[in-house]
């Protein structure tokens, strides 16, 4: 589990926040994730309330080398905290419903966000922990061959 704030005072211990390790599943493949509550801290809180989280991904080609997974109306948080229309690959973001539908964006490689409706913002709320090129063979696969389930769970830790 991540530690946040560790130069505290003992006044502050009691405010410390553990953040679970998040597991994503996009297919058949299981990668680690971190969550990224210093950048949008009540995106990870929402995300965190609908856990397991299920759905499909697509491609996104509008928006380069990127997955999608639309959301309809799910509200995690409804504004803006660490918006980006450029994430890294592994940057997970999370678009509010309003100028598009609920959405989470996996980016793969270059990517712009975007959708019919012209340019979009998302928070980075999640990071993946993979090595580049293969994160980049799993998008090429799903533009290739399509859809693909995918699930975000708190990972379970191993009893000792």
């Amino acid at each position: 589990m991540r530690l946040l704030n560790v130069n505290i005072s003992t006044e502050e211990q009691s405010m410390v926040v553990f953040y679970p390790p998040i597991v994503v599943r996009i297919g058949s493949t299981t990668l680690p994730a971190r969550l990224e509550p210093d950048r949008s801290p009540r995106t990870v809180e929402a995300f965190l309330t609908h856990l397991p989280l299920r759905g499909r991904l697509v491609h996104a080609r509008w928006s380069g080398e990127a997955l999608w997974m639309p959301l309809g109306d799910l509200r995690l948080y409804d504004s803006y905290e660490d918006p980006t229309s450029y994430p890294a690959p592994g940057q997970v973001l999370w678009h509010p419903p309003g100028v598009s539908e609920a959405e989470l964006l996996v980016p793969y490689g270059p990517t712009r966000f975007a959708s019919k409706a012209g340019q979009l913002a998302g928070n980075h709320f999640l990071t993946l922990e993979i090595d580049p090129l293969e994160l980049a063979a799993l998008g090429r696969a799903v533009l290739w061959n399509g859809a693909v389930d995918v699930s975000f769970e708190v990972k379970l830790q191993a009893s000792r």
